[in-house]
């Protein structure tokens, strides 16, 4: 007889993989979920990237053109500021001349006469009128100009952020919506083999960080690279020699940004792995907060989370530092070009074949000339964290989804639901068959009760029904159509489910229970209630059915909130019906009561129940037996104990113990 304690993790269902754990690459209290090491592959997830944005292409024009009109603008600025610094430098000059000389080529040969051939090669360069000072009204006027050009180049800066921002948050916004839509898509078996903390981490997470991202580099990466063209421009244009000093400056910031962010690229990648694998240990933990404490493994989960969070800290750490040494390292590499540029351009001003605005100028430039390089190294250390979450999203995205749908039929026209296993096989890994050559014959209106060990394929059957899983040979009809030929939703628009494990979602229990059919009155939705003793209790509570309840329905009992999911099946009103361990949660008088009401709600239904507790399928059409996913008995309740096979075994087991017990 199998179980699950010997039963191949790759045969196990979902409700069976979350309670073992521990061990690596399995979700289960304390399991944690480890994350996949996996080779950062920049370039083509970045291309991919930012083939996500070609829709918006009208808008990503107008943010390059913006961009060459700001960046024109703050180019031009500083060279039109050094023509007033000239204007200021010349009146002084003539201030100090005097009017001993009458013109500045008698000033020149007075100095040369003097033996200061340095201040008459200077002056010889300047635009000076001896005698007369400082031209305030034309200083005023060159620095209107340049006001209005920096007013002109923040404007455009402005309207590019702001079209920046907007296809971004469209880019992000379409990616969610896609991410949304392939969730629905995903198999069931994606998410046994996937940690819901690491899940939920790339959905939310993930997105997030790709989204500031791209909001921070992409107009400022464009900026810095057009700023560096401009400038390189200008400088070239002002003074060649003093151009090629700065630019002795670039291969050395190439080398220290290319160290640093050949480190910090996978040290990122790590950062959001560790964060994805904290937050499945922080969703496990509190997911199951009252097995922790109950079981006294409150120490022990703490020890986990710390080991995990002390994991992220050392590579936030180390991702966040190794980033962070650029903008220092680029600093030092621009101050010691500054000084250079300083003091070469001194000596040009001081032998004449330089002006003291152009120098000005150049070393406004030079300072240009080294920011958007030292941002655009930062820059890039911000896309590698972006790009790896976009990865990260990719590889959910590139995930298998279920095989393609085929088109809609219709599927039988009344259903009646009569339900044919025709030699089904079926294996969650395909190296160890689980179900191999199952035939089985419903008929409509039939109760068929599953039982057996756990682990024997009882919640696998009736997945197979629903489609969570597909076949690996034979087929499953309804009503004489082959479910593979139908729509999943087709298929499941015809059946009602009740899983032992409730679930109820944020709302008031009118919506609870009308959340299979939305459609349904509200002298339907009280019919289902009172038929399956939701209308019994409902009454004491405050609010009644407007009585809002949370996602883990804390504000009602276990008994209630399976109650609620029973009705909420019910009020579908499906051709089958599916009680996986539906009434496990209730007390032994609701018991009875619900299944007097479900023997009235089942008369013109199929239904499958899989139940532990004997006692609840006395009266089913048909009962199976499964071990190791094969049917070994079938029949009613008195042919299987007169048969004294597996079943009598399994009805002993729990009566006699009862018995002994008492």
């Amino acid at each position: 007889m199998s179980t699950t304690a010997n039963k191949p993790a790759g045969q196990m269902k979902q409700t069976e993989r979350v309670v073992m754990g521990g061990g690596p690459g399995r979700g289960g209290p304390f399991g944690g979920g480890q994350v996949g090491q996996k080779a950062s592959d920049f370039k083509p997830s970045l291309k991919r990237l930012l083939r996500r944005m070609a829709p918006d292409r009208a808008r990503i024009a107008g943010v390059v053109l913006l961009g060459v009109v700001s960046v024109a603008f703050s180019v031009i600025a500083p060279k039109i500021l050094g023509h007033a610094t000239d204007l200021i430098f010349q009146g002084l000059f003539g201030n100090r001349l005097g009017a001993e000389h009458a013109t500045k080529e008698q000033a020149v040969e007075a100095a040369r006469a003097a033996g200061d051939g340095t201040f008459a090669d200077m002056l010889s360069k300047l635009d000076v009128v001896p005698g007369v000072g400082v031209d305030f009204g034309a200083v005023g006027s060159v620095l209107l100009i340049v006001l209005a050009v920096y007013v002109a180049s923040a404007l455009a800066g402005w309207l590019q952020g702001w079209f920046v921002t907007d296809v971004v948050q469209r880019t992000v916004s379409d990616l969610r919506e896609e991410v949304e839509q392939k969730l629905h898509r995903l198999p069931l078996g994606y998410f046994d083999r996937q940690p819901r903390g690491e899940l939920l981490s790339r959905v939310t997470n993930d997105i997030d960080n790709l989204s500031q991202s791209l909001q921070q580099t992409l107009a400022q990466l464009l900026t810095s690279i057009l700023t560096v063209v401009g400038v390189l421009g200008m400088m070239f244009w002002i003074s060649p020699l003093l151009a090629v000093i700065s630019l002795a400056a670039v291969p050395l910031t190439m080398i220290i940004s290319k160290q640093v962010m050949g480190r910090s690229q996978g040290l990122f990648v790590e950062q959001w792995r560790r964060t994805g694998a904290l937050n499945a240990q922080i969703e496990e933990t509190f997911s199951g907060h009252a097995l922790v404490r109950v079981y006294g493994r409150l120490p022990e989960a703490e020890e986990r989370f710390a080991e995990q969070n002390e994991a992220l800290f050392k590579a936030s750490f180390g991702a966040q530092f190794v980033s962070g040494l650029i903008m220092p390292l680029m600093m030092f590499v621009g101050n010691l070009n500054y000084v250079i540029v300083a003091v070469v351009g001194g000596l040009k001003v001081a032998s004449g074949s330089m002006s003291l605005g152009d120098v000005q100028a150049f070393i406004q430039y030079s300072r240009q000339f080294t920011q958007p390089l030292t941002q655009v190294a930062s820059m890039a250390n911000l896309l590698q964290s972006g790009v790896a979450s976009a990865e990260r999203v990719f590889e959910l995205l590139d995930a298998e989804e279920e095989s393609e749908e085929p088109a809609a039929t219709g599927g039988p026209g009344v259903t009646r639901g009569a339900v044919r296993f025709e030699d089904v096989a079926f294996s969650y890994d395909e190296d160890r068959p689980l179900i191999e050559d199952l035939s089985l014959d419903v008929q409509p209106g039939q109760t068929v009760a599953i039982v057996g060990p756990t682990g024997a394929g009882k919640t696998t059957l009736v997945n197979l029904i629903l489609r969570f899983y597909e076949l690996n040979g034979g087929r499953i009809t309804l009503d004489g159509v082959d479910i593979a030929g139908m729509q999943r939703r087709e298929l499941r628009d015809r059946i009602g489910m009740v899983l032992q494990d409730t679930w109820l979602f944020e709302g008031t229990i009118r919506d609870n229970i009308a959340y299979g059919r939305p459609s349904a009155t509200e002298e339907e939705i009280l019919e289902a209630a009172k038929a399956t003793f939701v209308d019994r209790f409902v009454h004491s509570l405050p609010e009644g059915y407007d009585t809002v309840i949370s996602g883990d329905g804390g504000s009602v009992s276990a008994g209630e909130r399976q109650l609620i999911t029973i009705a909420r099946a019910f009020l579908s009103d499906p051709a089958l019906l599916i009680l996986d361990e539906a009434t496990s949660s209730v007390d032994t008088r609701t018991e009875l009561l619900l299944q007097h009401a479900m023997a009235a709600l089942r008369s013109d239904r199929t239904s499958f129940v899989i139940a532990h507790r004997l006692s609840t399928i006395r009266d089913a059409d048909l009962i199976l037996v499964m071990e190791d996913g094969r049917i070994v008995e079938q029949g009613s309740h008195v042919h299987l104990l007169e048969a004294d096979g597996a079943y009598a075994a399994l009805y002993r087991s729990q009566f006699e113990s009862a018995v002994d017990a008492a």
